[in-house]
């Protein structure tokens, strides 16, 4: 038998240098003797108390064992019951040659058992959660699938909640998101594609997507800028949007982060490319389009014409949002003659006693709101709403009698931040927070004009963004008319029987043509 594995000392193991891979131990072997195969894992440890080494006998010929495992990672249960107490009831029978096939495959009680060879391999499946068996006189060990992580219930979304609609949301447990599509899309068509990012965290990512439906372009463009990350750890799924989004200066997001499995559900069988990450419930889709930041979910479980009317409030509240106190300071400071002469008086009469411009009290208004919103985040559940909602009507009331902000601009950054929240996903919102400042800025040095040469250069960026090729405004810009049907307007169902024209190239098709329901035919 091999024993060509050398034992490493503590003091002669590789330094720590920021990221120590078990790739480094890739060409050490498993060998015959037990006693230098546990040396080196201790060592490799550093002799961690969270690492269980338990030693027991084999056979009639009283064959010296160990199984290796992490505690708090391995079902502990699941080793006690299906791997030490079937191999130790083993001592009346006598084992001619140890062999880890035969102990897998007579033994063992488990579903997953692979043949382990290196010390690398070893280590792998340890942090994986897995147990390892490893018997004197045998050059090989065993893993055996015993994982047993802590993990959250599947909740409703925080985030992303819903009137209609399914109320499951992805948790930090891998396999449990991967089984939440899975029973989604119930097609063998359905490709899970596993890889490791992350030289210490060797964190777990999963590609989906449904093959036939996506682009093998987009498939190798999204496997080709996951293989060039080449960091120490990537701890959630922000890690990665950050590393492969095209534009990384764009405020606005070009990677779609959702928890909803319904929505990934949806995006895949649209032939976009979901990517899972191990420990996070947040799960990322590419491309990502602009139009779908405005969309909720709930969009595709309400009858059409709702949804419809739902949409056009939420692009005026998009629009009351980015632009309302840049408007209101242009106006207020520039152009008297756009508004009404009463409700010039009734404004100018108000600002009266007010020691700051208009633009300074948009400024401070804005301010105190964000600081405010984001103390309601960060608050316990319990007082972050009262604190955010009582300290606005204080602080409000308060800065009107005291004379720092007159009562108008108080309703304008009121309506602001409504108009704020109607925007479904945080990402875009935080983007348009941001870009609310520049246009206040715009608007009270060059009043009108100003704005619209902001709106101008932001067109112009927005219009020049791509997500993973994919132009950020499309279906409007390139102007896609069988698209158009669910971006302004949501089109009924018997009427969306294509897919996308940018994602599920390779079939276009949704559903048969003329489907609409029709009442049955009265009988004369």
């Amino acid at each position: 038998m091999r024993n060509n594995m050398t034992r490493i000392p503590l003091h002669k193991r590789p330094k720590q240098n920021g990221c120590n891979e078990p790739s480094k131990y890739a060409d050490v072997e498993v060998t015959s003797s037990l006693h230098h195969n546990i040396t080196n894992l201790e060592a490799v440890f550093h002799h961690s108390s969270d690492i269980v080494f338990r030693e027991f006998l084999v056979g009639e010929q009283q064959i010296r064992s160990y199984i290796v495992y992490i505690q708090g990672m391995t079902d502990e249960k699941t080793v006690n019951e299906y791997i030490l107490d079937p191999l130790m009831r083993l001592h009346r029978i006598y084992v001619d040659e140890p062999s880890m096939t035969v102990t897998a495959k007579y033994f063992i009680r488990t579903g997953e058992t692979n043949e382990l060879s290196t010390l690398a391999e070893l280590i792998d499946a340890l942090l994986e959660g897995n147990t390892v068996l490893l018997m004197e006189g045998v050059p090989k060990a065993l893993g055996i699938g015993t994982q047993g992580f802590p993990s959250r219930d599947v909740t409703e979304p925080e985030t992303e909640s819903v009137v209609r609609g399914p109320r499951e949301s992805f948790t930090e447990n891998l396999n449990d998101n991967i089984a939440l599509i899975r029973r989604r899309v119930k097609t063998s068509d359905l490709i899970m594609e596993k890889l490791i990012i992350g030289r210490i965290t060797k964190t777990k990512v999963t590609l989906a997507y449904i093959y036939g439906v996506v682009d093998e372009k987009l498939i190798q463009e999204v496997r080709d800028r996951l293989n060039r990350i080449d960091v120490d750890s990537v701890l959630d799924s922000s890690y990665i949007e950050e590393l492969i989004e095209d534009n990384p200066y764009s405020l606005f997001p070009q990677v779609e982060s959702t928890e909803r499995p319904d929505k990934v559900a949806a995006g895949i069988l649209e032939g976009r490319v979901a990517i899972l990450v191990d420990g996070t419930p947040f799960t990322l889709m590419a491309p990502a389009l602009m139009i779908q930041f405005l969309q909720s979910s709930e969009d595709y479980y309400q009858r059409y014409p709702f949804t419809t009317a739902v949409r056009f409030i939420r692009y005026l509240f998009f629009i009351i949002a980015l632009l309302l106190p840049s408007t209101f300071v242009a106006v207020t400071t520039f152009h008297h003659e756009m508004m009404p002469t009463p409700l010039l008086i009734s404004f100018t009469s108000a600002h009266q006693g007010v020691p700051f411009p208009t633009v300074v009290e948009a400024f401070i208004m804005e301010v105190t709101f964000e600081a405010l919103r984001e103390a309601g985040v960060r608050l316990p559940r319990t007082v972050g709403q009262a604190i955010s909602i009582v300290g606005a009507l204080v602080i409000g009331q308060a800065a009107v009698e005291a004379g720092i902000v007159s009562p108008a601009m108080v309703i304008v950054v009121a309506l602001t931040a409504i108009a704020s929240f109607s925007i479904p996903a945080y990402s875009l919102g935080f983007a348009i927070r941001l870009l609310r400042f520049g246009f206040l800025l715009l608007g009270a040095v060059l009043g009108f004009y100003g704005i619209l040469l902001g709106l101008l250069g932001l067109m112009i960026h927005v219009t020049s963004l791509r997500s993973f090729g994919v132009p950020y405004l499309t279906p409007v810009a390139p102007f896609k008319i069988q698209d158009m049907k669910d971006v302004i307007m949501r089109a009924p169902w018997w009427n969306m029987t294509t897919r996308p024209s940018l994602f599920g190239m390779n079939n276009r098709r949704r559903q048969k043509f003329f489907l609409k329901p029709r009442p049955p035919k009265q009988n004369q």
